[in-house]
């Protein structure tokens, strides 16, 4: 008797979203990439389509993080403070698919760098690589909103990902994307309703669905890891069941979460019974990183390189499964 797996028909499908753009479409990246496209839940190819593996960026900083990790330092000491040479060794040597430029350096509280001066950096990181951008800002949303209607002018055509557009600043971010032509991250914190809120109030401003990326907020491992794959799971059934203002591609951000738990940075000297810090800093993001994976998240924006060598090879193992190989 022959067993058949029973199959879960989904009337809904996840939005396709393009990021970059190349020379023949106004950027100058070498090319693009595109995630969602999906028609069942995540790694489930025997029941849908799945056209677009889950890619991986890495991210750069205007201002090292205060409590980055030492052994990353290890990985980046001579370039953690020259952001264009930092993306160029992520990609280069590390197998980064974007590169994140985080702008925390231009918050009044930790630096408050100039708008020119973020798009100054943003100028060089894309000179420097081909990759598609992502470029992400921060919480003080009167100065973010001045930096990001700078940057993007100064990118203007490159599709880059602007990361991110919360309910309080959703207009302004939105209106500088769809003037310069760029893609959005709308972000709400860890809640299914304010996500499709704010989904609904981006594309009533007639923001393209097509270049919208929903950021849940990411809990790491032993701090909300739970909560958010329990979220990520609810909006991405729903947008599967139908719901056009929640099937859009999700981002994570299992790297900057990781990097700042106490138990994921703090030396083997300090808690020896706790391990050498290095691997413990990379099994906790990829702990995070591949349980949010089967939640159903499309980019992933990692730190450690072990860590992204890791994940990309369980995404490569299953995709490989899926192509019979």
């Amino acid at each position: 008797m022959n067993f058949e797996i029973p199959k879960e028909t989904n009337t809904g499908k996840i939005v396709e979203v393009t990021i970059g753009a190349t020379a023949e479409q106004g950027g100058t990246r070498s090319h693009t990439v595109t995630i969602g496209g999906h028609t069942s839940l995540p790694f489930h190819f025997f029941e849908g389509e799945h056209p677009h593996r889950p890619v991986i960026a890495m991210e750069v900083f205007d201002k090292v993080p205060a409590k980055y990790p030492g052994s990353l330092m290890d990985y980046y000491h001579d370039v953690i403070d020259k952001p264009a040479d930092m993306a160029k060794k992520c990609v280069e040597e590390h197998g980064a698919e974007l590169i994140s430029v985080r702008l925390e350096g231009t918050h009044p509280e930790k630096g408050d760098k100039s708008a020119d001066e973020a798009a100054e950096l943003v100028k060089q990181v894309l000179k420097s690589v081909s990759v598609p951008i992502i470029i992400t800002g921060h919480s003080h949303f009167e100065k973010t909103n001045e930096v990001m209607k700078k940057v993007c002018e100064a990118a203007e055509g490159e599709n880059c990902l602007i990361n991110y557009a919360e309910t309080d600043n959703y207009k302004t971010i939105a209106a500088a994307c769809i003037a310069y032509n760029h893609t959005i991250v709308a972000q709400s914190p860890m809640d299914v309703n304010l996500t499709k809120q704010l989904n609904i109030l981006l594309t009533d401003m007639n923001f393209p669905a097509e270049k919208i990326v929903v950021d849940p907020l990411t809990g790491t491992l032993g701090y909300g890891l739970e909560y958010t794959y329990s979220i990520m799971e609810r909006i991405r059934n729903d947008g599967l069941g139908g719901d056009k203002m929640l099937a859009f591609p999700m981002l994570i951000n299992p790297g900057y979460e990781s990097s700042r738990v106490k138990e994921a940075r703090v030396s083997r000297e300090d808690y020896p019974e706790w391990g050498d810090q290095e691997l413990r800093g990379a099994y906790w993001e990829i702990a995070t990183a591949v349980s949010l994976l089967a939640a159903g998240a499309e980019l992933l924006i990692m730190y450690h390189p072990k860590a992204v060598e890791a994940v990309k090879k369980n995404i490569s193992e299953a995709f490989d499964l899926k192509n019979g190989d």
